[in-house]
């Protein structure tokens, strides 16, 4: 587990970079943050990836009640009608306030970086004091004798031109919201 520290780190280095940071529980609190965010912002799309079947079943209901449309994969055909994304993050780095995510599929990928607000679960269990500390993770992944693609996410998209003009979405989310959870995958 994290330390109060690390925790207390990520969190700071996460909002510098205007992400919003919350902190939940259990499983079930993150569902609601993302049914009652994706709802308050219009939305009418909640795509899900990262998270097993079974585990995604009880989302289902609450986005039904909401009158949200849930979007389980594949993905690909719903890229261009993703309002939120609802994702496991692999790891989180505690000294950038970023987070690693496992992009493998095709349909991560999809979700984190085609929808307009991201919303990421983090157990703090899952928390590095900084990208060194991933070193061991990152070279077990390289070794396998099958593709792999690992994304680390600093705050939501952003871009500035030649004029310095920044530019927030642009090649990705326009919010990434980070769901700090102390408890255990519930």
């Amino acid at each position: 587990m994290g330390s109060p520290d690390m925790v207390r780190q990520m969190k700071e280095r996460a909002r510098a970079v205007q992400a919003v940071v919350f902190d939940i529980q259990t499983l079930a609190e993150a569902y609601d943050y993302a049914v009652e965010l994706t709802r308050k912002q219009n939305g009418r799309t909640l795509a899900v990836a990262g998270f097993d079947t079974e585990a995604v079943r009880p989302l289902a209901k609450r986005c039904a009640t909401a009158g949200l449309k849930l979007l389980e994969g594949p993905l690909r055909p719903h890229a261009e009608a993703i309002d939120t994304s609802l994702t496991s993050a692999t790891w989180g780095i505690a000294e950038t306030g970023s987070l690693v995510v496992d992009s493998g599929s095709e349909d991560m990928r999809i979700a984190t970086m085609l929808a307009d607000t991201h919303v990421a679960v983090l157990p703090h269990g899952r928390l590095k004091p900084d990208a060194m500390s991933l070193e061991d993770e990152l070279n077990g992944r390289l070794k396998k004798d099958s593709p792999s693609y690992t994304a680390f996410i600093t705050g939501a998209s952003r871009t500035a031109d030649i004029e310095r003009v920044l530019a927030i979405g642009v090649h990705g989310p326009q919010e990434l919201h980070i769901l700090m959870m102390e408890g255990k995958r519930k």
